[in-house]
């Protein structure tokens, strides 16, 4: 029964983060892809891990402004979904889109040199 709470919570929460993007001001954002391709909400519910992707080069960079702002997201939780504790929020890279292109340019490599013998 914890466990589907959980994942309501991280559904929700997902949706509201979402939300949320479309608030930011900060003009680097603007027109960028960002997707997230993650949320997991820690056991003790003090901690809300969200991993974003983006088909821009500077995540880096994404991530920063996102991490900075994660007050706002924290405060459009606490808003909208009654909690004991709302968690902080913390963003990450999702590094497995760039493994999986890596890989497949591998496989590729490997078919190339294949192919040749």
């Amino acid at each position: 029964m914890a466990q589907y709470r959980r994942e309501m919570l991280e559904s929700e929460m997902k949706k509201l983060i979402t939300q949320g993007f479309s608030q930011l001001k900060d003009p680097r954002l603007k027109d960028k892809f960002i997707d997230i391709n993650m949320v997991r909400l820690s056991k003790d519910k003090s901690y809300l891990d969200v991993y974003v992707s983006s088909l821009d080069e500077d995540i880096d960079t994404i991530i920063n402004i996102l991490n900075n702002a994660k007050g706002m997201f924290r405060t459009l939780i606490a808003k909208n979904i009654k909690m004991f504790k709302v968690p902080e929020v913390r963003f990450h890279k999702d590094e497995g889109i760039e493994a999986s292109i890596r890989i497949n340019k591998l496989i590729e490599k490997i078919e190339k040199n294949e192919e040749g013998k």
